[in-house]
């Protein structure tokens, strides 16, 4: 039975109950209810405003539902309005009129708040150990390819030559800072609303603190409207969630495109490939594309939730119930992409020759090849026009900056001497770009050495 049929005379329609019912998906907050409901029983009991006998009731009849639901000996009514009207209704089919005191100074509107911040609270930790595990895969995967030479693009043009570690290493650079994000919004969530009441607080002795300690909440909220009505740590969650999804979505561009014949850079593991009802040949990267393709659903939970509360009057308002679907299906969607990617790129062959060849086309060295003339004393954009026109001559002969003869090079700029294929060999290459953050070998081993010992402490 509803909490609130004490002022009406008929019962809700079928069909508008079914439509007003949260308990299809605030079930899965049970727990959180639980658990503040715990805290707030034992905070009527310290302040006397429940007999302190009735509290030590309350509080070991709730964590015996608790247990029970946890071992399935006790299923949720999915015909109760939502979870916290179950869980107040079991409690008090057990122990009877002590159970109706568990409500004294507290408001669903209140109470639901609370029990979605514990939950996202709990989500974020799933969610940080989802990330975590990804960066672990990417920085053993950037130790073992660190002088895996392949071209670096711009445009989609290649442009220099890298590493497929310190490609790798880039990508774990957005995940870290997605870390922090998330490490940030926690810090808000950890917020008790509790005693917010339904918008107006109550005129009960509370101890908000008490509350908030028992659960390792940092602060209590410091208005009471705001309180009931606030949902900006969901949406900050979705957005740090649509930026996650931005980079996984990108990152699994580029597998599609490493996948494909025209690049040839990467080989999926047939665990983590699909092929085609009619083309017996082929091998698709669908669970990359899956990725990119739950990106969308992501930001589209982000707008539901802008959307909802961009032109909501304090305090709280139905509407706010549409907070919960979108944000549970944004976190259930970005940890299974984290928990199927890892593993995808994980045993992922990494086809080196392949790389090399193409780093070897596409004159990757020019710039190299100036730098050469810079060091002979050539300003650079002189440097550079000489280097253009060469790269004009390979085109026109059909050879590579490597495999030009000397007599050409010193027909544009008697600089050049013999020294110059040293200069622009693409190890080389790679091998002098030691400042911070470049790809040279012992700067990327480094640098996923450090990141694997920083995900030690996690």
């Amino acid at each position: 039975m509803p909490l609130w049929t004490g002022r009406f005379k008929k019962q809700l329609d079928k069909q508008t109950n079914d439509f007003n019912a949260s308990i299809g998906f605030d079930s899965r907050m049970a727990a959180q209810d639980i658990q503040g409901s715990v805290a707030h029983a034992t905070m009527l009991g310290a302040q006397g405003i429940i007999d302190k006998g009735e509290s030590d009731v309350i509080v070991r009849t709730l964590k015996d539902i608790a247990a029970d639901l946890e071992s399935g000996a006790l299923e949720i009514d999915m015909n109760a309005e939502d979870i916290h009207t179950f869980v107040e209704g079991e409690l008090t089919k057990r122990i009877g009129d002590s159970g109706k005191r568990l409500h004294t100074a507290r408001s669903r509107n209140d109470q639901v708040a609370l029990d979605l911040r514990l939950y996202l609270m709990a989500q974020a930790d799933r969610l940080d150990a989802s990330l975590v595990r990804f960066l672990r895969v990417i920085g053993e995967k950037a130790q073992a390819t660190c002088d895996y030479v392949m071209p670096g693009y711009t445009h989609l043009q290649r442009a220099q030559p890298i590493t497929f570690g310190h490609h790798l290493l880039a990508y774990a650079e957005m995940l870290r800072r997605d870390r922090d994000r998330l490490a940030d919004c926690k810090k808000r969530m950890a917020v008790s609303p509790l005693g917010s009441g339904a918008l107006a607080g109550t005129t009960y002795p509370l101890d908000r603190e008490l509350v908030a300690d028992l659960l390792g909440m940092h602060g209590v909220s410091g208005n009471s409207l705001d309180g009931v009505s606030d949902r900006d740590y969901v949406l900050e969650l979705l957005s740090m969630l649509s930026i996650l999804m931005v980079h996984l979505s990108r990152f699994a561009e580029e597998v599609i495109l490493w996948c494909s014949w025209e690049f040839k850079f990467l080989e999926l593991d047939d665990a983590f490939s699909t092929g085609s009802s009619i083309m017996p040949q082929k091998k698709n990267p669908d669970i990359a594309e899956l990725v990119r393709g739950k990106a969308g659903r992501v930001f589209g939970d982000l707008m539901t939730l802008l959307t909802v509360m961009k032109g909501l009057p304090l305090a709280y308002n139905k509407d706010m119930q549409e907070d919960k679907e979108a944000v549970f299906d944004a976190v259930d969607t970005a940890v299974i992409c984290l928990d199927t990617f890892a593993p995808m790129l994980e045993t992922a062959t990494v086809l080196r020759d392949n790389m090399r060849a193409a780093a070897a086309k596409g004159f990757i060295n020019a710039t190299d090849c100036a730098d050469y003339l810079v060091g002979k004393g050539l300003p650079f954009r002189d440097a550079y026009k000489c280097v253009g026109q060469l790269v004009a001559l390979c085109i026109d002969k059909g050879v590579t900056l490597e495999t030009l003869e000397l007599s050409a090079y010193r027909a544009e700029c008697d600089l050049f001497d013999e020294d110059v294929y040293a200069m622009i060999d693409l190890d080389r290459c790679v091998e002098k770009r030691t400042v911070k953050g470049a790809p040279a070998p012992e700067n990327v081993k480094a640098e996923a050495a450090a990141l694997l010992a920083s995900l030690e402490e996690a």
